[in-house]
């Protein structure tokens, strides 16, 4: 058995995930130790729906485990929760944001690489099928070269989970995903309660809007002689693609992403938050391990 706990289990992801080890025989040698939440009864709830042991503390199953899944809505709780199983090198999946620190997020995946911990997560749109088609398209040149792009996606511009960086990192994965891990710059500006920012590349740039709790995601790539565009819809795929990753790394798979590009949204985000301060073009700052 693959035994595995589910540290902040506040949100939808720990929901799909325990349905997934329930019901599908892929994941049938999965074994979920226990969840745990600042929150109680987030984890309450998981144990009377899926009978998982709660956990009295976030630390309570060092050496106990395989895996861990951190879901944590606030982004300040992912390394928190993570650092008590670093030192076992165990396979972690971690949701977005990663962090909300640039500091921390380096600081985090500097002692994950040390011990050459293999990891997954971020948001789950970068594993929609529409936007896997437009990384494709850019990587093949499909109509040629890519000469820019927008992508739409919700932030929430006030809650109680970070504020700006709850959501945000649904759109710029999605950017990254498609456009490149790393722009070299951002230009945000607040219009009609949204956010606008224009992701500069070396040969083009994208733009993104941010829709305050308006939950809508579309994608578009614009090439010399073509253009893509997709309205992009809501589905369980994407939380079964992003735990079959993180099943996969559990299986001794390697990871498909490097520690720079895992954090590289978290650099983005703050450059996004310097931006809308100064109402200047931000460069985003390197990411040194």
């Amino acid at each position: 058995m693959k035994r595995i706990a589910i540290l902040g289990c506040e949100n939808s992801h720990a929901n799909a995930f325990l349905k997934f080890i329930r019901e599908r025989e892929e994941f049938s040698d999965v074994e979920v130790v226990g969840v745990y939440s600042d929150q109680g009864e987030a984890a309450a709830k998981l144990n009377e729906q899926f009978g998982v042991p709660v956990l009295e503390d976030y630390g309570e199953a060092v050496g106990k485990l395989d895996g861990l899944i951190i879901t944590a809505r606030h982004g300040d709780n992912h390394y928190k929760y993570a650092k008590p199983y670093v030192d076992s090198g165990i396979p972690m999946f971690i949701d977005k944001p990663i962090t909300v620190s640039e500091e921390e997020a380096v600081e985090f995946m500097r002692r994950l690489k040390e011990k050459n911990t293999p990891i997954s997560g971020g948001s789950s749109l970068k594993q929609d099928v529409f936007v896997k088609q437009l990384k494709q398209a850019a990587a093949d040149r499909v109509g040629g070269a890519t000469l820019g792009g927008l992508v739409r996606a919700p932030y929430q511009k006030e809650n109680p989970y970070g504020g700006f960086y709850f959501y945000a990192q649904h759109l710029v994965e999605m950017v990254c995903e498609i456009f490149g891990r790393f722009p070299i710059s951002v230009t945000a500006k607040e219009n009609g309660g949204q956010l606008h920012v224009l992701f500069r590349y070396e040969d083009y740039d994208c733009v993104g809007l941010f829709c305050d709790n308006n939950y809508y995601y579309y994608a578009s790539r614009m090439a010399e002689s073509d253009v893509q565009s997709f309205v992009i819809p809501s589905t369980e795929d994407w939380f079964y693609e992003e735990f079959k990753e993180f099943y996969g790394i559990l299986s001794g798979e390697p990871q498909t992403i490097t520690y720079e590009e895992f954090i590289s949204p978290v650099f983005i985000m703050n450059a996004i938050q310097r931006s809308l301060v100064s109402g200047t073009e931000e460069a985003v700052r390197p990411i040194e391990l």
